[in-house]
């Protein structure tokens, strides 16, 4: 648990430091969708999503 914090606290001290907060958008989008195809797998609604891709 606490490895997962720390890489999350290094990513965000890696975005100050270098000024790249451009890729906060982008791995926030990535996040979502990987969280909605994990959930969306097995359920009644998989078809109308894989039809979006």
């Amino acid at each position: 648990m606490f490895a997962k914090l720390s890489i999350l606290g290094e990513f965000i001290q890696f975005l100050k430091i270098r000024k790249k907060w451009w890729l906060l958008p982008i791995l926030i989008f990535l996040f979502l969708l990987s969280g909605l195809l994990v959930l969306s797998q097995g359920s009644v609604v998989a078809p109308f999503i894989y039809t979006l891709f």
